[in-house]
């Protein structure tokens, strides 16, 4: 069995994280420098999520994507970038309405909607989340049907994109299985465990 391991450095982390430290990266250029230093610390694969700059909140703009990516591929040709793609799947459900969903908060868009990034700048890799699960407070869910991760994983076998595949659950196992058998993730998949 092979023991060398293979670090994949978030620099940003997901979620609303931006005032959980004065030293986040937040900007295009700080998050590339992040990248970039994660890469000489020994990691092999850097994984980008952007923020917008007057805010620190994550988003999808592609832009920010493009000048992160430019300034890592620039300085840097081995590292493994992977971007997220789960941006856009945040339901907020309503309290006391559990069908008010235009609540602030929700960020819900299509599977292949997650991949305007992924469609114009082609990383190396993106993560595709296999499953809706519960993530973070409250009354918030994360969506992720096995349609959108069908579709998902379709496009970025077409792209030539490898895909990590997250699993937060066992179930995410199963269906993380079963795209590989339908022939939509190339076998071996790559996968992620998240525990934590």
């Amino acid at each position: 069995m092979n023991r060398n391991p293979i670090i994949t450095c978030a620099v940003t982390g997901a979620g609303d994280t931006a005032g959980k430290h004065p030293d986040l990266p937040i900007t295009p250029s700080q998050i590339a420098t992040a990248a970039l230093e994660a890469a000489d610390a020994g990691a092999a694969i850097v994984h980008i999520h952007v923020r917008d700059p007057s805010t620190g909140k994550g988003t999808r703009d592609v832009d920010l994507y493009r000048q992160v990516l430019e300034q890592v591929r620039a300085a840097n040709g081995d590292v493994i970038i992977n971007t997220t793609a789960g941006m856009g799947g945040d339901l907020l459900i309503g309290d006391p309405d559990p069908f008010d969903f235009g609540s602030d908060g929700t960020d819900l868009v299509s599977g292949l909607e997650r991949l305007a990034h992924v469609e114009a700048l082609k990383p190396d890799m993106c993560s595709i989340d296999c499953g809706t699960l519960n993530f973070g407070e409250g009354h918030q869910v994360y969506v992720s049907t096995p349609n959108m991760i069908r579709d998902m994983a379709k496009r970025v076998r077409e792209l030539g994109v490898k895909p990590e595949l997250e699993i937060f659950d066992t179930g995410h196992l199963w269906l993380a299985n079963t795209l590989v058998d339908e022939g939509l993730i190339a076998d071996p998949p790559w996968v992620q465990l998240c525990t934590g």
